[in-house]
């Protein structure tokens, strides 16, 4: 049986759990108790538990490491150990903000397809799930990344007799000891795994481009404010975005500064092939490895949404702010200058606000003699 929410949240991430707060604070009732609510949400999500991407990261990705972790709306976070897993203490806290608010969350529920169900450019849009079919009138999208693994390839990847992996994959360095090990990717997460993996293998780092780092700190509230101009902008004129190494470049991290000094953070040029024990250098000599570790980031998990038929030529989407250019109707957070914690936050409320601002414009209309509105 169709079901029908207002506003359907799909991601229960940073991002999606910012708009259904903010949902909550200006009068959205929950779609599961209050079907027929002239004003209802819902929330879904794929994992089986609180915590969103967090939940999924590897073991050795404690709090002191990760790149700091945003109060979500209207609940600071506890006091955390900087040695505890970031996928046990952010979950935690998601966990604990879930419960103290409420939210209407349906899980695991996965959004296969978001389609127009007719032509009119304000009417409704279906919502296919693995948990049956809804309807809704806006669409808040807070999908992240972490599911759409980007995989290059390479001629005779296939050939390879070892062992191939992406960073989603990673758990513990433990598992490497004694291997030979190819870490491919520029960005942090690569520097990160190299590190660890270096104390108990053999490492070659290769990567696509020189990796730039920058000098001195890194200053968060200039450099941030720059790059994430330049990804409004990038977003804002329909341009495919790239990494956020490709935006930020790489700080000095503790991880990056120990890799260097222990004379592992040496980059090679990107292998030109594979071949079934090892790779092939852009030198043209061989190299002996066991396993390929595809650092080589994510890219918006947002297949579900493909019949909207939002990408323009590019493979772009253009937004004014979060919302979709070619569709009002719908929003994408946690998405090109909003990947991040406090950008997530901002994200969620500026689309909740434009949600009801439009709703308010459609009352207003509803209300206005037949002459006037004419």
């Amino acid at each position: 049986m169709e079901r029908f929410a207002t506003v359907v949240v799909i991601g229960a991430g940073q991002a999606g759990l910012s708009a259904a707060y903010h949902l909550q604070r200006r009068g959205f009732v929950s779609a599961l108790d209050a079907p027929e609510a002239e004003r209802s949400y819902v929330v879904f999500d794929a994992d089986a538990a609180p915590g969103g991407a967090w939940q999924h990261r590897w073991e050795s990705l404690h709090m002191a490491t990760v790149n700091g972790i945003f109060d979500l709306p209207g609940l600071p976070k506890p006091p955390v150990d900087d040695d505890e897993p970031s996928r046990d203490a952010v979950p935690r806290y998601f966990g604990a903000y879930e419960e103290r608010f409420g939210f209407p969350i349906l899980r695991p529920v996965r959004v296969t397809r978001v389609e127009r169900v007719d032509d009119d450019p304000d009417g409704r849009l279906a919502v296919t799930t693995n948990d049956g079919p809804w309807v809704t009138r806006y669409l808040v999208n807070a999908t992240g990344t972490w599911t759409n693994p980007t995989l290059p390839v390479y001629p005779g990847q296939h050939t390879f007799l070892g062992r191939q992996l992406h960073t989603s994959d990673y758990a513990t360095r433990d598992e490497f000891a004694g291997h030979r090990v190819a870490v491919v990717g520029g960005g942090i997460s690569a520097v990160q795994q190299l590190e660890e993996i270096s104390r108990v293998a053999w490492t070659a780092w290769y990567t696509r481009r020189e990796p730039v780092f920058l000098p001195g700190e890194f200053d968060h509230e200039t450099i941030g404010r720059d790059i994430i101009a330049k990804v409004v902008a990038d977003v804002e004129a329909g341009h495919r975005t790239g990494s956020v190494v490709s935006y930020t470049g790489l700080a000095w991290t503790p991880y990056a500064l120990a890799a260097r000094d222990r004379g592992v953070l040496v980059r090679r040029p990107m292998f030109t092939a594979i071949e079934p024990h090892g790779v092939r250098e852009a030198d043209g000599t061989f190299t002996s490895v066991d396993v390929i570790l595809w650092a080589t980031g994510f890219k918006p998990a947002l297949t579900h949404l493909d019949p909207l038929h939002l990408r323009n030529a590019e493979g772009g989407i253009a937004l004014r702010g979060t919302r979709v250019e070619s569709d009002h109707r719908v929003h994408l957070i946690g998405f090109g200058p909003s990947q991040s914690t406090v950008g997530a936050n901002r994200a969620g409320r500026d689309a909740v606000a434009e949600i009801a601002r439009d709703l308010a414009r459609d009352d207003a209309g509803s209300r206005q003699p037949a002459d006037r509105r004419a």
